[in-house]
């Protein structure tokens, strides 16, 4: 067991050190950067784009492998949901898909203290269930951590106020990690908004397995769609408890998976005061061949697993399949031009997606954009044009 052990990480230190290699020398899938501005090169760029290729390098030393057995049973879930899919019109009408979820029952609600400030944390059932009969809808309910749900509430005491639901991305979900990237105590002591963030699906206190995410992105392509359609409903469940507990808007600021939730989002809520989608991934299949090593898309297509039938799939999902409900004016995106996890095509093409809004590129890669100035510039001009805040002395 112990040399079994050895050799796995043996192996997979070396293939984590080769293919580190061919990303700095550009042997890899080239994104297109047609459209988007070339980034002013200099040391602190490249400081930040090697916290990009850190955060990537820890994401290949733990990557499950999918066994034989397992590559066959997505193979068929693969060819089954399309069928599926396709007889009930969802390929031509994606919206469709989700469906709305009922109102949301707290099960609990505790007061706690942070350095960000006091919050309180709401627990509820999800209530999510993919379709009867729909491949991999047994497994997903097996996850039985998944099935709670959770957000964090910053609330303002005294008459409403608006509320920002800041949707978080992959690997986030701990309370610290969370209230840091959306830089809470600003958001909401300085510049007044009640913020609520919840967990995503498999995150945090919902993982399922090791490190919260875990499962979100491991090729069992059927788990993927129903996190992310979890994720959308739970987050629709979320927004309509703090309407009726009397807020007058409600605006979504997600960022990177979170940008593509709530870029999704956009196209099935109307009534949002704004949708900000931060250094957003667009298209899950295009994330996956841009990072997998080219072996592992060589070997899906041996057993089967075609990319056309991966996206057709997971075209339910896709903010790029389904057209923005939300007002032009109220969509708003950010992106980093160095980005090396959703690399800047991403958010070019969301924003071609919807009429060309307000994009902000900053000088900077996926991880910094925690302390870019340009970012909490575009957060402050989206707010304000949005309604969602009131004229400050000084600002």
């Amino acid at each position: 067991m112990r040399l079994a052990a050895g050799m796995e990480l043996t192996l997979r230190t070396s293939a984590v050190a080769l293919l580190m290699g061919l990303r700095w020398a550009g042997v890899r899938p080239g994104a297109d950067r047609t459209g988007i501005p070339n980034p002013s090169w200099n040391i602190g760029l490249f400081s930040k784009v090697a916290m990009d290729e850190f955060f990537f390098a820890t994401e290949l030393v733990s990557a499950p492998f999918l066994s034989g057995r397992d590559r066959q049973r997505v193979g068929k879930e693969l060819s089954d949901a399309l069928e599926f899919f396709r007889v009930r019109g969802w390929l031509e009408d994606p919206a469709a898909y989700h469906l709305r979820p009922p109102e949301l029952v707290p099960i609990a609600v505790q007061d706690f203290r942070s350095p960000w400030g006091k919050y309180r944390h709401l627990r509820y059932e999800s209530e999510y269930e993919p379709h009867p009969g729909e491949p991999g809808r047994a497994r997903w309910l097996g996850y039985a951590a998944n099935r709670t749900a959770h957000a964090r509430l910053f609330e303002h005491p005294g008459e409403a106020r608006p509320w920002l639901v800041c949707v978080p991305g992959y690997r986030m979900g701990h309370a610290a990690v969370d209230f840091a990237a959306f830089q809470a105590r600003w958001l909401h002591l300085h510049l007044g908004l009640n913020v609520a963030i919840p967990v995503i699906p498999l995150h945090g206190p919902r993982r399922v397995g090791r490190r919260g995410g875990d499962g979100f992105f491991t090729g069992d392509f059927l788990d993927t769609v129903h996190a992310q359609t979890q994720a959308i409903w739970d987050v629709r469940q979320l927004i309509g408890w703090l309407r009726t507990r009397g807020a007058r808007s409600v605006g979504v600021y997600g960022v990177s998976l979170g940008g593509y939730t709530a870029a999704l989002l956009a196209s099935l809520e109307r009534d949002l005061s704004c949708v900000i989608a931060g250094i957003p991934a667009a298209d899950f299949l295009r994330l996956m061949q841009a990072h997998a090593p080219p072996f592992v898309s060589w070997a899906a297509e041996r057993i089967g697993l075609s990319f056309e039938k991966i996206e057709r799939v997971l075209s339910v999902i896709s903010p790029l399949a389904l057209e923005p409900r939300i007002p032009h004016e109220r969509r708003f995106l950010y992106a980093g031009l160095a980005d090396r996890l959703a690399s800047p095509d991403h958010a070019r093409d969301l924003w071609r997606h919807w009429g060309r809004p307000h994009l902000t590129w900053y000088s900077g890669s996926h991880v910094s954009f925690l302390w870019e100035s340009d970012v909490r510039a575009l957060l402050k001009r989206a707010l304000s044009a949005c309604g969602l805040l009131s004229p400050r002395p000084g600002d």
